[in-house]
């Protein structure tokens, strides 16, 4: 099973779409809609292993207290103020955030605006607002989107700003896991910047980086003792074999998770994406959604490790960028959408929801707050939240309580200079962490 969303379209334009078929290079010029990608030829197949290093011990399907909640999280945006120019997934090289749309906002490549307005991804300010967030909601950590360790479009931009995400992460005490986009292979290959005979190795050299910089870090989401991985596919190395040979330059293997269907025995499970590819005439109806979902928590059932989903709907922006016509509408019924997913996940006790998504501007799959739903998701999610209690593990965090971020991200924007005020935010985003809300709200009331 396929999902267009992010597979790669017969027309090469469509490589360009954000979170769906590759990151596009920082300054390029999409190709002409006539122009097709190389063909899949120069997909490596699968050749004899070496005696893998990597050492594995079965998985066992053990009950969990609760399943974790980790949101899918896009490391992709740049603005002028901290990156010196804006990213391509603000842009889509259609829009201008500089200009102002008929409401005076920022004309920015979504339907939906961050209530924080366009941001950077590698900005203190953001992290902090956005990992405050979670930790008031009750998320657990995050899933990222990860484009690998290569210098090559925009890819080492977002693994720096990974890194920093991470960094904001484990100062909450959160949780995170590396989604791997295979997808990147294919583009290095046909740009000429990857020869195809050194996919394995270049394979690898991603492996031991996640290994090396990663998987050892307490913070790093692990499954009995192992390193949880997931891919959003796979695209690339599409044999089992292949991630067999990834994987043998590590010490330990991870537990392996593919997108909608367990890739062979290296893969340990899969996971649930919005099924757009379902979609009739430009809409995925409610039954259509059902009929995935069910069938997928089905097949997934008696794995060792399974990981559920849930979303808020899909409204991309693609047609209005011109860079595609879209992958159809789901959707969100004023929340019920997301309530509805949610609720059916956790019917079936996996070990990670992954709510999908944070802050996919582009497809309109965020449950970040915006100026059009504000705080609705991560209200239902808190609600989700107490009812997941289990021993020793209290949630008292409130709605309320989730305003307190933007207040805390208004006032450093306000008082970037100052670092007085700067060292009292200091302490109003560590009271957050540690659970004194009104301390912190204390704090931020004095100031104007």
């Amino acid at each position: 099973m396929t999902h267009p969303s992010r597979t790669l379209s017969a027309i090469f334009i469509m490589l360009w779409l954000t979170g769906c078929a590759g990151t596009p290079p920082l300054t390029a010029t999409p190709a002409p809609a006539t122009e097709t990608p190389t063909p899949l030829a120069a997909t490596p197949t699968a050749t004899p292993l070496p005696s893998p290093t990597a050492t594995e011990t079965p998985m066992t399907a053990v009950p969990v207290p609760r399943p974790l909640l980790l949101a899918h999280y896009m490391p992709w945006y740049q603005t002028p103020e901290v990156s010196g120019y804006w990213g391509w997934h603000w842009t889509m090289n259609h829009f201008d955030p500089a200009q102002k749309d008929a409401q005076g906002r920022p004309q920015i490549a979504s339907h939906y605006m961050p209530l924080t307005g366009p941001y950077d991804s590698a900005d203190p300010a953001v992290l902090e607002y956005q990992v405050l967030l979670m930790k008031l909601s009750g998320i657990d950590g995050v899933i990222v989107d990860w484009y690998g360790i290569e210098e090559f479009w925009d890819y080492g931009v977002l693994n720096r700003a990974t890194g920093k995400l991470f960094e904001a992460l484990k100062k909450a005490g959160l949780q995170f896991v590396i989604c791997y986009e295979d997808q990147t292979i294919k583009h290095m290959v046909d740009n000429k910047h990857l020869p195809v005979a050194d996919v394995y190795t270049h394979g690898q050299a991603v492996m031991r980086y996640l290994q090396d910089t990663w998987f050892g870090d307490a913070a790093y989401l692990k499954a009995e003792g192992r390193p949880v991985l997931l891919t959003f596919g796979p695209q690339y190395y599409k044999n089992a074999a292949d991630w067999e040979k990834l994987f043998a330059v590590l010490e330990t293997k991870p537990v392996f998770v593919t997108l909608d269907k367990r890739l062979g025995t290296v893969a340990t499970s899969s996971f649930p994406w919005p099924p757009m590819w379902a979609s009739k005439d430009g809409v995925l109806t409610q039954a259509a959604l059902e009929d995935y979902l069910n069938a997928f928590y089905t097949k997934t059932a008696g794995d060792a490790y399974r990981v559920g989903g849930a979303f808020p709907g899909f409204h991309d922006i693609y047609k209005e960028a011109g860079v595609g016509e879209g992958y159809g509408y789901l959707d969100a019924r004023e929340g019920e959408t997301f309530r509805f997913t949610l609720d059916l996940a956790l019917q079936h006790s996996p070990h990670v929801i992954q709510l999908i998504t944070w802050n996919d501007y582009g497809e309109g799959t965020i449950i970040e707050p915006t100026e059009e739903f504000g705080y609705r998701y991560l209200e239902m999610v808190q609600t989700a939240r107490r009812t997941m209690a289990v021993e020793n593990e209290a949630f008292t965090f409130t709605p309320e309580d989730l305003r307190l971020p933007l207040r805390l991200f208004t006032l450093r924007k306000t008082y970037a200079g100052d670092a007085a005020v700067n060292a009292r935010l200091d302490e109003a985003a560590a009271a957050l962490l540690s659970g004194d809300v009104a301390r912190a709200a204390a704090i931020l009331a004095d100031y104007p």
